[in-house]
């Protein structure tokens, strides 16, 4: 059933598949041109890989046997399970396109694997990558997924991004106009963006042709360059409620048809530093529908 106030990634994807379909992620070796020196060698300022890498993914294991162990562990609980290859550690577009066929080509050529979702950057994604990826769109699911994080330029700038937005908003746009489906991630409430800020670019973000749009909490990370700059001058983070007023008028910003895949991340504990919630996202996601209702009331 649709949730009434937003279009949720759950209702979404069923009605891409005639079965029940899961994401295994996966690790294949990928650098970044924001760590390796291409762009920087810092990367991100929030960026930790551990933080979203789950226990089964190994990039010194083939992209085959990563996806054997993801569907042992998502398997047991549901066998006829059909799988997505999550092509998620680090920039997934990054290398020769002879390169990134040959890992996308094995990954489909997995039993059950019955497409790809791929996340990237918007600086590392060429024309000729896309005209694949639009070619391959005929006979497989594949979903395009790219780190805009914010919609302003002293924010990027700030957090060691390596683009501006109109780097995002060109990528994305190519993608759309080939047939893909194309996905945004953002994070709210990076350095310098408070909620006003948010809310600002909200139209921003919709106005752009994406498919799926991904949100998550700003966290601060242990050995990153934020986290130091947390410790050497603390700065707020949100509170959960703060947080959930915020998504709750972000919502109301976006316009319907986008899906919204989530609204916050979990850091492994002994990783995060703050905000320390103590919530799964399922429990974040009934409080925030029960605040929907609340603020929205019945549709």
């Amino acid at each position: 059933m649709d949730n009434k106030y937003y279009k949720d990634f759950g209702s979404w994807i069923r009605e891409q598949f005639p079965y029940r379909v899961q994401k295994i992620s996966i690790d294949a070796g990928f650098s970044c041109p924001n760590r390796d020196g291409r762009i920087s060698s810092g990367g991100c300022i929030y960026c930790d890989n551990r933080t979203f890498n789950p226990s089964y993914c190994h990039r010194h294991e083939s992209i085959s046997m990563q996806l054997e162990k993801g569907k042992e562990f998502f398997g047991r609980k549901y066998p006829d399970m059909k799988y997505l290859a999550y092509f998620q550690a680090y920039t997934n577009t990054y290398a020769p396109l002879s390169d990134l066929k040959r890992m996308y080509e094995e990954a489909l050529g997995v039993e059950d694997v019955v497409g790809i979702v791929i996340g990237t950057r918007p600086d590392c994604v060429s024309d000729e990558l896309l005209d694949y990826l639009a070619e391959l769109n005929k006979r497989t699911f594949v979903l395009i997924e790219y780190g805009i994080e914010s919609a302003n330029d002293e924010t990027l700038l700030r957090i060691n991004r390596g683009h501006n937005f109109e780097c995002c908003r060109l990528a994305v746009e190519k993608a759309h106009n080939r047939g893909l489906l194309t996905g945004g991630h953002i994070i709210l409430g990076l350095p310098g963006e408070d909620a006003e800020e948010s809310l600002r670019q909200a139209p921003i973000i919709s106005s752009l042709p994406l498919d799926i749009l991904k949100i998550h909490q700003m966290q601060i990370i242990r050995g990153t360059k934020l986290a130091q700059e947390y410790e050497a001058h603390p700065f707020h983070v949100y509170t959960v409620e703060e947080y959930i007023d915020l998504i709750v008028a972000y919502i109301g910003k976006l316009r319907k048809d986008l899906v919204l895949e989530r609204f916050v991340s979990q850091s492994p504990p002994e990783l995060l530093i703050a905000p320390k919630w103590g919530l799964k996202n399922y429990e974040f996601t009934n409080i925030l529908n029960n605040k929907l209702k609340e603020v929205y009331g019945d549709k």
